[in-house]
């Protein structure tokens, strides 16, 4: 009786033995962090400009259709195409007479708000120097972004794993150890610095001016930072 309880006993402890074995296949890892970042300049500008009507000495009220025509033919000239304007506000005048006021110093005054997409700040710097100067009440950067910007982030995933790998690679052969398979990756990590909210009076910088009376030279939008971070877990032969 006794004898069989042992041989239970012995059974049990090899069954717990081979089940701890088989819940870790990898006795040995080494777990590394990689990353991979990246600076990009922009080619999606999105800017936001309001537009209003005003009075002028001499001519009245310049009516929003001649300053969004003027504003139209503007954006055309600088080389924005269709596609990449759209109207986000439209305030004061919808075609009603009943909506303008008649009393001369009341006279509602249309506004529109426009929104558009721009490849770079010469072509940002073209339009503004082309914009009614008293139409224009603001003239502001709302995002940017670039064309490429979901493959440039999966490149960078990609390097930010064999970073991982190589850092592995390197440490465990200071203990005279190999790295094996990839037992876990970790999605990696995004860290993304885009340039938001960005405004500025179009008057303002209509006047920006040297002495001489050209205008100042561009100066390029601050770069896009991406950057990824990964935690990966190698096998130890």
């Amino acid at each position: 009786m006794n004898k069989l309880f042992i041989f239970f006993l012995f059974v049990l402890f090899c069954s717990s033995s081979h089940a701890q074995y088989e819940k870790n296949p990898f006795p040995k890892t080494i777990t590394v962090a990689g990353s991979a970042e990246m600076e990009i300049v922009p080619d999606e500008i999105y800017v936001q400009v309001d537009l209003k009507e005003y009075e002028k000495k001499g001519q009245g009220k310049i009516s929003i259709d001649r300053i969004r025509q003027d504003f139209l033919n503007s954006v055309k000239t600088v080389g924005i195409p269709d596609s990449v304007i759209s109207i986000a506000a439209y305030d004061g005048y919808n075609g009603n007479p009943w909506l303008r006021k008649k009393n001369k110093k009341d006279e509602l005054m249309a506004s529109i708000t426009y929104q558009l997409k721009l490849k770079s700040s010469k072509q940002m710097d073209d339009l503004v120097n082309l914009l009614d100067d008293n139409a224009t009440q603001n003239f502001s950067i709302t995002r940017t972004s670039h064309s490429r910007l979901e493959q440039l982030k999966k490149e960078l995933k990609i390097q930010a794993v064999k970073a991982a790998k190589e850092k592995a690679r390197y440490l465990s052969e200071a203990i005279g150890e190999k790295i094996g398979e990839a037992v876990t990756i970790n999605e990696p990590t995004e860290y993304y610095f885009p340039i938001q909210g960005y405004a500025m009076k179009a008057n303002t910088v209509m006047q920006d001016q040297n002495v001489s009376g050209e205008p100042v030279q561009s100066v390029d939008f601050r770069k896009i930072k991406l950057k990824f971070d990964v935690n990966v877990v190698f096998s130890l032969l």
